[in-house]
């Protein structure tokens, strides 16, 4: 019976390499149709890779810790409900080794074998417990989110993801491995820079004395429609007005011809604290008004903090906004376009500072909530004017906000 190819799908990681993190099956073992086979982890989101039909795994052709790349084939599978026999004087395919210590039968309880997914290794470390401990109600008797959460009583408070790294004798230093997340992060951001894109930034400044104003008024209206209204979502709602004034700013370059968005589908980036960090994308910003734009947002930032965000919700960004003054920056430059796109907004952080206002021709000095903003280009897609054409439009609709 011919096997079936398990391939890596092109869809799921959005045209980037990947790498193999756990296999969730052993040579030998039994899969039903849709059963996730194994985790694969690139630079964004990790993700299960199902089994196409019920049958069994023949043979792994990635093993853990290896690149693979989109389309490629992972493993196959011998359809049917049970192993064949392998033919005379013929023996099965030998797995890699680094999967062949794996047991040939799955224990009742999986999280014992140590087949976890990275949300649930860092929700069972959050929570201060044990896999063995908790009972998995997923196929096979995996643990699930809700596992770990019913596992944990109420009113327990949480205990940190603890990183055990190894310490040098001579040095004293401290050696934390890459993981695949920031290895892919790395190479994404080197090529971006140094291979791909001429990077240039301009900075400018803006008194967020309207926004805050309007913010004031509208807050407790949104928190009864259920969603916080935050500043972020005034950053991409001026940013629209500012891709509408510049279209390139939503465009890509190819070697013939600049490849305009007629579509905002806009990403902001969200620390994961030391994991690194992913671009939730929102869909169509254009179309929506402030409220819906918030709405979107604020899903898709809190589904990135849990660990929920699926391969969809980070693919086809045309326009990327890094909010990095949440943590305190002033001012980032360059920072790193993220590919296939043409710029990046950066919002530094919100402080009280001294202004000059202009008066029936008198000078006055006074104190505004101002945050500086940056916009990295690709100078092969914009040039300096229509960059600062870019920016005075934003800064107006920040400033003049009503």
């Amino acid at each position: 019976m011919a096997l079936i190819d398990v391939v890596l799908p092109v869809d799921q990681v959005e045209g980037t390499r990947s790498q193999v993190q756990r296999w969730l099956k052993a040579v030998g073992e039994h899969a039903k149709r849709d059963e996730p086979l194994v985790e694969i982890e690139t630079d964004k989101v990790t993700v299960e890779v199902p089994s196409p039909a019920d049958g069994v795994l023949a043979e792994i052709v990635a093993a853990e810790g290896v690149d693979v790349a989109p389309g490629a084939v992972i493993a196959r599978l011998r359809p049917g409900a049970a192993a064949e026999p392998p033919a005379p004087g013929k023996s099965r395919a030998t797995p890699p080794a680094a999967v062949t210590a794996k047991a040939s039968t799955p224990p009742a309880n999986m999280a014992a074998a140590g087949r976890l997914s990275p949300a649930i290794k860092r929700l069972l470390a959050e929570r201060g417990l044990r896999a063995e401990d908790v009972a998995g109600s997923g196929e096979g008797g995996r643990l699930t989110v809700d596992d770990v959460l019913a596992a944990q009583p109420a009113g327990v408070p949480t205990k940190p993801a603890v990183t055990e790294p190894t310490l040098t004798d001579e040095a004293g230093l401290r050696r934390v491995p890459h993981t695949p997340m920031r290895r892919r992060i790395a190479a994404h951001m080197v090529e971006s820079l140094l291979e791909t894109a001429p990077h240039v930034t301009n900075v400018w400044q803006a008194d967020l004395t309207a926004v805050l104003a309007d913010r004031a008024r509208r807050k407790a209206q949104f928190e009864r429609q259920g969603f916080a209204l935050t500043l972020t979502a005034y950053f991409v709602a001026a940013c629209v007005d500012a891709i509408r004034a510049v279209p390139e700013a939503n465009a890509r370059w190819s070697d013939d011809a600049i490849l305009v968005h007629e579509r905002m589908h806009i990403g902001v980036a969200t620390a994961l604290g030391d994991r690194g960090l992913v671009v939730p994308v929102i869909r169509d910003a254009g179309s929506l008004d402030l409220a819906g734009i918030a709405a979107a947002l604020g899903e898709l930032v809190a589904r990135a903090r849990e660990d929920q965000l699926t391969p969809a919700d980070l693919r086809g960004g045309t326009f990327t906004i890094s909010n990095h003054g949440v943590s305190g920056s002033l001012l980032a430059a360059p920072i790193i376009i993220n590919q296939h796109q043409s710029a990046i907004l950066g919002i530094g952080k919100l402080e009280k500072r001294a202004v000059v206002v202009s008066e029936d021709g008198r000078d006055t000095l006074v104190i505004r909530p101002c945050c500086y903003v940056t916009l990295t280009i690709d100078h092969r897609v914009l040039d300096g004017f229509q960059a600062n054409r870019f920016m005075e439009t934003f800064v107006r609709r920040l400033e003049g906000w009503s």
